[in-house]
């Protein structure tokens, strides 16, 4: 390809070798429209392909938002009501999803399979150009907002995916206070309202203000398309014309217009809601935040992110230091926003008082000066660049396609019209940070950002008693007068409305529109199952599995440690000795110095509990306590060095230090509750069936936040036998006699792990230990967890092995059905919930969950009637044959070359086989309708056994209370 010439209907502008990805870019722009066009030229098969439009809001009714779920609800082409839904029901997208961000909204797919891929794009691409939102105004009223009422007596209420999303999201105080904090430095511009939805503004949107947005910035002269990988340059953008070519070149007026800085530090209180029985005390956050720079400077912004760190992003961090020092709260972190235009620096404070403002203040501020008259620290500086040095070149995400994280990670630039890879070529930019080794590069940055710009707010949010009991009342209210002052014909018209979207929602699409969405064959799958590499070797003694895989030049080594020698009463201590290790001081380090160190040499470093739970029998399981590490191969010898060094010399001599610490556990426990609500109501339950669930929710579930909550409120009281309780856990679990270990790295490395493992093996200790008796008893608990969340998360289920049932494959295409079929239009599409799925794994679990749900007994209803939906379920060869794809799309994922060892690991120590790999997947393949009614049984007899668990309001699970057996108060 020539600069200059035009490729099917684009012009291409530039060729650029991106060294620091191994990778080709070319920049094109639509010829007809003025699209812009980047392609990723490199040897990934995991295709990536993006289309995202600037889309800024000037309200909270969160339009982007709903517009991002409506557009997905059919199409021109693809007329059923749920494109999106069939395509994960039948494709083997590594990646199809949807985002909405404060001035952008992104529709990006991925897929190995080059037909698989392009049918991805047909889709999406019809999808954002022509949705059914022109003529189905239902679909705004399912996806954002409607009024609800089925008989002229009843409630009228607020329902939609969206206004239900939105009220999940604004149920943590931490999520309040990030939404609080643009509002607060962006007040005249796009940044100060919510693009996701404020619950109170979502009502106001109108189906016209809806329609206009679309309308306006939904055009190929607003979009910026993304290609990634090794697919052909010239057949995509073929491809993509064939959409474009249909529209003009037209003027679209996204510009992000920036807040001119204020004159003074801007001072603002809020509130948060606690229930009318909590204690307000030490529930206040601080935030001072500031909004910086340019995000298309990319240098800088790299810095900041830089700066984020060395103050607050580890114990050793100044700034962190002095605020928990000078007894400012309880938890304290950073955050920097380089996502949008104007991005954003935060210093938080969580766990204090109102009255603690100014001194938050001083300390920040004195900090800051003496940093910026001393010098920072310049082995810290070291430390946190090589950490961000050491992201950008591994650029692995947990599961996400690498392509991905580059596509979301270049609008950073791209969106505001700088060069769309400026954020990918990261060498020279790193390079000029490394300045600041020998010169006083993040002072400078700290005196002209922090110390010298009124362009910030403090932001206090302070709890309050029953708010949300008084908000629920205002609306409830509001709705009564908004009922009251309509006529008859306009109640009738809402009751109409509300039929006519039911009946919407029940109606199946019809076979013909159904067929519309294209679809792969199963010949396109390969029967043969990969076969991950792995091979069982010793050193000193130590049984170790290796896996050869191409890492590049990173090596990647687990331990896996019995904890089947602890006491129960003694296993929460497991996970907060996880929680202390690398932060506290060790025999030849300060806990400052360790920092230091694991950043300057260690990729990264994990240390948490897991459960492995054998696949043959139920009753055979085993705690583990994981450590997980990883480093360039150079760093090695001194990454096995800093891993025997915390594991085996750290002291807990330091008493403030651990306290800082699990006041910060107690603290990130908190938010990850509300967050993830519907992974700890799992938890939970598991806890009622199997001893594995019981254990795994003493270490890790609310039984573990409880026992953290105690310790913290008792501190004083507790400290010895809180130190002598992680000196003998710590013992029991390192041990020489309980390790398992694990590396992942090319074959002409591994010698210099067995030549340097020493580190850690030989000060193990190396006693006998007794196994501990694990006999619990477990009871059908059936608790409503009582939280201050808007929205619940319900979750239902049991163990088929223990009701004599086998596993077989077919058993995921089953999961498949009923997530995708049943589930997703019954408790979403009907229901409002954001999210809802069933589970089921090899050991015998088999669960149902939703996420972000207003309902508690019409969700649990729905499970409930599963066995009938099986029975009345009747699909054609071409149905069958779409859900057995979507489910092997699950098989197919590609694996980066940690998980390939991790997930290797764990087969291996759950007793999974390649047999028994190979077996699953060709039942998958295999699966008919019959196998798949054969579950109803099965389905039926669990789900008489009514185990439930929910989490969420406490007004709504009191309103329900006849469910449960027990009702738990979640905080203390």
């Amino acid at each position: 390809m020539e600069v200059n010439n035009i490729y099917k209907g684009f012009r291409l502008y530039e060729i650029r070798d991106i060294k620091e990805i191994n990778s080709k870019a070319y920049i094109f722009e639509h010829e007809k429209t003025g699209a812009r066009l980047l392609k990723i030229q490199n040897e990934d098969d995991n295709k990536v392909f993006s289309i995202s439009f600037r889309t800024p809001p000037s309200d909270s009714t969160g339009v982007p938002h709903i517009i991002e779920h409506s557009v997905l609800c059919g199409s021109r082409k693809f007329p059923v009501k749920e494109p999106f839904v069939e395509l994960i029901k039948g494709s083997l997208q590594t990646f199809l999803n949807a985002m909405t961000y404060p001035d952008k909204t992104m529709y990006p797919v991925a897929s190995k399979n080059e037909k698989d891929f392009f049918n991805l794009m047909d889709v999406y691409l019809d999808a954002v150009f022509y949705p059914n939102i022109y003529q189905s105004p239902e679909i705004l009223m399912q996806e954002g907002w409607h009024y609800e009422l089925l008989n002229k007596e009843d409630e009228l209420v607020y329902r939609g995916v969206v206004y239900n999303e939105m009220k999940g999201a604004f149920s943590s105080p931490e999520a309040i206070l990030f939404r609080r904090i643009s509002e607060t430095l962006y007040p005249d511009t796009t940044y100060g309202v919510e693009s996701g939805g404020d619950p109170d503004h979502i009502p106001e949107l109108t189906y016209e203000e809806f329609i206009d947005f679309h309308k306006k910035f939904y055009h190929p002269s607003n979009s910026y398309i993304y290609l990634y990988g090794n697919g052909d340059v010239e057949k995509e953008l073929e491809f993509i014309d064939n959409y474009l070519k249909e529209f003009e070149r037209t003027e679209v007026y996204s510009e992000i217009e920036v807040q001119p800085p204020f004159e003074e530090i801007k001072e603002i209180e809020m509130e948060y809601p606690i229930a009318k029985d909590d204690d307000e005390r030490e529930k206040t956050f601080l935030s001072l935040n500031f909004a910086m720079g340019d995000a298309r400077n990319v240098e800088e912004s790299t810095a900041l992110e830089i700066l984020e760190h060395i103050l607050l992003g580890t114990f050793a961090s100044p700034l962190k230091k002095a605020l928990i020092d000078a007894g400012l709260g309880k938890d304290v972190f950073g955050s920097y926003e380089g996502s949008i235009l104007q991005p954003m620096f935060s210093i938080i404070v969580k766990g204090s008082e109102i009255d603690k403002k100014e001194k938050f203040k001083e300390v920040v501020f004195s900090t800051l000066k003496n940093l910026v008259r001393d010098g920072i620290d310049k082995k810290l500086i070291e430390a946190s660049i090589n950490k961000k040095e050491f992201e950008m070149r591994e650029a692995e995400h947990d599961s996400a396609p690498k392509g991905l994280l580059f596509g979301i990670k270049l609008m950073n630039s791209w969106l505001y019209d700088g060069h769309p890879t400026a954020y990918l070529e990261y060498d020279v930019p790193l390079q000029n940070i490394k300045k600041a080794l020998t010169e006083r590069y993040f002072e400078d940055l700290i005196e002209k950002y922090l110390l010298n710009n009124k362009h910030a707010s403090v932001l206090i949010l302070k709890p309050k008693k029953g708010l949300l009991d008084e908000k629920e009342r205002t609306l409830k209210e509001k709705l009564q007068e908004i009922k009251k002052s309509m006529t008859d014909e306009e109640i009738q018209k809402i009751i109409d409305n509300t039929k006519n979207l039911l009946k919407r929602q029940e109606t199946p699409d019809s076979k013909e529109a159904l067929e519309t969405i294209p679809l792969l064959s199963i010949k396109d799958i390969d029967r043969k199952a990969e076969k991950l590499p792995m091979s069982e070797k010793n050193v000193d003694g130590v049984k170790y599995l290796y896996h050869p895989v191409f890492t590049n030049k990173i090596a990647y080594t687990n331990f896996y440690f019995d904890l089947d020698k602890i006491d129960v009463n003694l296993l929460p201590y497991v996970s907060l000795l996880a929680n202390l290790l690398g932060k506290v001081d060790t025999e030849n380090y300060t806990y400052e110095e360790l920092a230091k160190e694991i950043d300057i040499n260690i990729g990264g470093i994990k240390i948490y509990p897991q459960m492995v739970e054998r696949i043959d029998n139920i009753d055979e399981f085993k705690p583990i306590l994981v450590v997980e590490s990883k480093s360039l191969m150079d760093k090695l010898p001194k990454m096995l060095e800093l891993v025997g060094e915390i594991i085996n010399k750290s002291k807990f001599d330091n008493s403030k230090k651990i306290r800082e610490i699990i006041q910060q556990t107690k603290s990130r426990l908190e938010m990850a509750i509300i967050e993830k609500g519907h992974t700890v109501a799992l938890k939970r339950l598991s806890s009622y069936i199997s001893k594995a669930g019981k254990i795994n929710e003493i270490m890790t579930g609310i039984e573990f936040y409880k026992v953290i909550a105690n310790i913290e409120k008792n501190y004083e009281n507790m400290q010895d036998e809180l130190i002598h309780n992680l000196n003998k856990v710590k013992d029991a679990i390192f041990n020489i006699n309980n390790l398992l270990l694990s590396l992942t790295c090319e074959e002409k490395d591994e010698n210099l792990y067995t030549e340097n493992i020493h580190f850690v093996l030989s000060d193990l200790k190396k006693d006998n230990l007794v196994k501990a008796n694990y006999d619990l008893t477990v009871s059908k608990d059936n608790e409503g967890l009582l939280t201050q969340a808007n929205v619940q998360y319900v979750a239902k289920g049991y163990n088929y092995r223990k009701l004599g049932y086998n596993y077989n494959g077919a058993m995921q295409v089953l999961r498949t059905i009923i997530s995708l079929d049943y589930l997703w239009n019954k408790v979403r599409v009907q229901g409002g919930a954001y999210g809802c799925f069933m589970n089921i794994e090899r050991n015998g679990t088999i669960n149902f969950a939703s996420y972000r749900d207003p309902n508690i007994k019409e969700t649990l209803r729905a499970y409930d009637d599963v066995p009938k939906y099986i029975e009345t379920i009747e699909v054609d060869e071409r149905e069958m044959t779409k859900y057995i794809i979507g489910t092997m799309s699950k098989y197919d994922y590609p694996l980066n070359p940690f998980m390939k060892g991790r997930v290797s690991d764990e087969q291996y120590m759950r007793g999974i086989t390649y047999d028994d790999i190979q077996r699953e997947r060709e039942e998958v393949l295999d699966s008919t309708l019959d196998t798949i009614k054969e579950a109803k049984e099965m389905l039926s007899e669990m789900l008489k056994q009514e185990y439930i668990c929910v989490l969420g309001n406490e007004n709504k699970i009191r309103e329900n209370e006849n469910i449960f057996n027990k009702l738990v108060k979640v905080f203390e």
